[in-house]
């Protein structure tokens, strides 16, 4: 029996971030997915919306079908 899997190369918070530190967020997504570690990855809001900033995820845990991810942010784009 298959276990579904996706790949992700962006973080996408849909607004779900918790702030653990300065700029330190968790972030739990449902289903299982695989994150790059240790590199920068866009972070957005929504899919399809502008970059808000870069992320460097440090932890990825997969347990009862759900994925949490802490990562920190490493650069964030200004609006003004």
């Amino acid at each position: 029996m298959g276990m579904p899997l996706e790949l992700n190369t962006m973080i996408v918070t849909k607004g779900n971030e918790q702030r653990i530190d300065h700029n330190i967020f968790s972030l739990q997504k449902d289903g299982y997915r695989l994150y790059p570690l240790d590199i920068p990855l866009e972070v957005r809001k929504q899919k399809d919306s502008d970059t808000s900033g870069m992320g460097v995820i440090k932890k990825v845990e997969l347990t009862e079908g759900k994925t949490f991810i802490t990562y920190e942010l490493v650069s964030l784009n200004s609006t003004n």
